[in-house]
């Protein structure tokens, strides 16, 4: 058996030696019993065993516990219409296996899927993998009065709630329809290197919610749209040409990034855009003190407010919020307006915010695809 197997047996073999009550590591070669514990994990000392006993102990065991470490399904298929194993998202994360050592693979078919959905921070490496943001939609309706869960309600909203680390989503949509009525988050993320491609994210208030200290996440070519504080969380959030809807005057962001973290809510190369009529946007306001929040490279359309930033009528967070702009475009884009403790960045700081700077840790394996940025755009 080679050393990498060996140890997979070993880990495999721990978690699984409850059904026998104890644990037995055996050297065939030398036929000695190299580690024992009882029920109760008292070690035993070291002793001989024979040569042949030990060879018919790993070959009893060791085939069973390699299979049962390398079998399980990496691919669960749903559809709605119950043309698939599954009828619900749900069921099918609820049946993929916990901390898998390679990815899992969710497909949804078209069809719209009425339910709210979890995954579990046991259900790492899962991908939600959709027929296209038009085709494959998840919904429910949860707001603040209908939770009715106290003053924290908001949380208890979520039509997809993602607390797994090495989460993907692609090619569908997210919709918390409850509409104008307050608090109704559609996407909820506490989870370490997400990425969501091309999903288009629908709602009213608070929208999408992004958390974690050291949490970071990615969204390329996606679609976010909303009123009030509608992209708004603490975590490290990149916003990769996406387009960021308006659908009433309001709050684009409300980030409540902690102290001492060198970035918060970051949009690069996206579109701000509004519904027909809506004004008096502002790029966000503090959520928490020292929020950070930076637009570069952005087309803004008219409906963004002339002084571009808010303090929610907090005068003392302007001492310690980050909110930056670099080379933006369009009628609400001008700085000239801007209010005086937000950031213009050259071109030397705005480098620190491209994505792979911000979203990458030194000697960390990429976990999305590297997109190069130039000054003006994608090259």
């Amino acid at each position: 058996m080679e050393s990498h197997q060996f140890a997979q047996f070993i880990d495999k073999f721990k978690l699984t030696c409850h059904r026998w009550h104890s644990i037995i590591i055996v050297n065939p070669v030398a036929g000695r019993l190299l580690f024992s514990t009882d029920m109760n994990s008292n070690p035993y000392k070291a002793s001989p065993l024979s040569s042949l006993a030990a060879s018919l102990l790993l070959a009893v065991i060791v085939p069973h516990t390699l299979a049962a470490a390398e079998s399980y399904p990496t691919e669960f298929r749903v559809a709605a219409d119950g043309s698939a194993a599954y009828t619900s998202i749900q069921s099918a994360i609820d049946d993929a296996k916990s901390f898998p050592d390679r990815d899992i693979r969710i497909v949804l078919a078209p069809g719209v899927y009425e339910e709210k959905v979890v995954v579990w921070a046991w259900n790492t490496r899962l991908w939600l993998v959709g027929a296209g943001r038009e085709r494959t939609v998840i919904r429910w309706d949860d707001h603040f009065d209908r939770v009715d869960r106290g003053r924290n309600s908001t949380f208890h909203t979520a039509t997809l709630r993602v607390d797994a680390d090495d989460f993907h989503a692609s090619d569908l949509s997210v919709v918390n329809s409850a509409g104008p009525v307050g608090q109704a988050i559609a996407l909820s993320v506490n989870a370490d290197r997400a990425v969501f491609e091309r999903v288009a994210l629908h709602g009213y208030q608070d929208t999408l919610y992004v958390t974690g200290e050291d949490n970071r996440i990615l969204f390329r070519d996606c679609l976010v749209e909303g009123t009030v504080d509608f992209i708004f969380g603490g975590a490290l959030a990149v916003f990769d040409d996406c387009e960021i809807r308006s659908l009433g005057a309001g709050y684009i962001t409300a980030a409540s990034t902690p102290a001492g973290h060198r970035a918060g809510l970051v949009f690069v190369d996206s579109r701000l855009t509004a519904a027909p009529g809506v004004s008096d946007v502002f790029l966000g306001r503090p959520w928490r003190d020292h929020a950070q929040t930076a637009f570069l490279r952005c087309e803004m359309g008219s409906h963004i407010h002339a002084e571009g930033w808010h303090d929610w009528n907090r005068a003392k967070a302007r001492d310690t919020v980050h909110y930056a702009e670099f080379n933006s475009r369009g009628p609400g884009a001008k700085s000239d307006g801007r209010v005086s403790w937000s950031r213009q960045l050259d071109v030397k700081s705005a480098q620190s915010f491209e994505p792979e700077q911000l979203l990458l840790r030194a000697g960390e394996t990429p976990w999305f695809d590297i997109d190069t940025h130039t000054e003006n755009g994608h090259e």
